[in-house]
């Protein structure tokens, strides 16, 4: 199974991250999300799963959860926007978290941690990033998509809420 990691999009949808997603099953964004019409955009894409980030209080009305847990081909997964707040369950395989617009992938006993950086226009950022995340039997792997320098134009159709 492939998976799309996208963070901290800020109410935008840079218009290299869709074709970097071609052919993921699922998309999970990990929080500052900004406005709805980036879900709207990537659920396009593939199904999506998204956690609230700190600056996502304008997004109160979807209900999007603080945390999320889930099992992929077997591997347990924890979803969350800010490290200081993950909490992996037992048997978690694969955190991924956001927030600091740092792209890491790291492995510490036992346990696949990613960010996958910044999707959107704002921060202190200078690179648009993404992740992939391969499951299967089992097994885990991640890989950061780096996508050039912040651009500035919007997904066609896409308003943003600011």
């Amino acid at each position: 199974m492939l998976i799309g990691l996208i963070a901290d999009t800020h109410g935008y949808l840079d218009p290299r991250v869709p074709p970097a997603l071609k052919g993921v099953h699922l998309i999970l964004h990990v929080g500052d999300i900004g406005a709805e019409g980036v879900l709207t955009a990537l659920a396009r894409i593939a199904p999506v799963t998204a956690v609230a980030g700190n600056n996502d209080a304008k997004l109160a009305q979807l209900g999007l959860p603080l945390r999320v847990d889930m099992e992929l081909e077997g591997v347990k997964l924890h979803h969350v926007h800010r490290l200081i707040d993950a909490a992996p369950g037992s048997g978690t395989r694969i955190v991924v978290y956001g927030h600091s617009h740092k792209a890491v992938i790291a492995e510490r006993e036992g346990i696949l941690w990613v960010n996958p950086g910044a999707a959107g226009r704002v921060g202190f950022h200078r690179e648009v990033t993404l992740a992939l995340l391969r499951v299967a039997n089992g097994r885990c792997e991640a890989e950061l998509v780096f996508l050039g320098p912040r651009g500035s134009a919007l997904l066609p159709n896409e308003t943003p809420e600011l």
